[in-house]
C-alpha cells in the first residue's frame, strides 16, 4: 500500500487542549516528521484548526485517534498525498481564477 506522505485536516476542538498540545501529540503519531497547526477560528466553545501533517508513512488512522483523545473531531480531509513522491498541488486550468 501507498505511503501517505501529507493530510490537510479540519479540525474542531474545545478550547483545552491548546493548539500547541494537538500539534504535539499529532507529531508524536507513527510516521509523522512534523505539524503546521493553524487556528482559523474560534468562538465561545470550540476552535477550528487545519492541521498539516507531514512524513514519510502516516498513520492516518492513529493521527485521527490522537485527535478524538484529546477532544477533537476530525471535520473533514482536505488534501491527501500518497505515494512514494510528495506532489504539490498545481492550479489547473479548471480551478476557478481568484476574486
Amino acid at each position: 500500500m501507498a505511503p501517505i506522505r501529507r493530510l490537510v485536516l479540519d479540525v474542531l476542538k474545545p478550547h483545552s487542549p491548546s493548539t500547541v498540545e494537538v500539534a504535539r501529540e499529532v507529531a508524536d503519531a507513527a510516521g509523522v516528521a512534523g505539524v503546521n497547526a493553524t487556528l482559523l477560528e474560534t468562538d465561545r466553545e470550540v476552535q477550528n484548526l487545519r492541521l498539516v501533517v507531514e512524513g514519510e508513512a502516516i498513520d492516518a488512522d492513529e493521527v485521527e485517534r490522537r485527535v478524538r483523545d484529546l477532544g477533537g473531531t476530525v471535520h473533514s480531509v482536505d488534501e491527501v498525498v500518497a505515494g512514494e513522491t510528495l506532489v504539490e498541488y498545481r492550479n489547473q486550468p479548471q480551478d476557478p481564477s481568484p476574486s
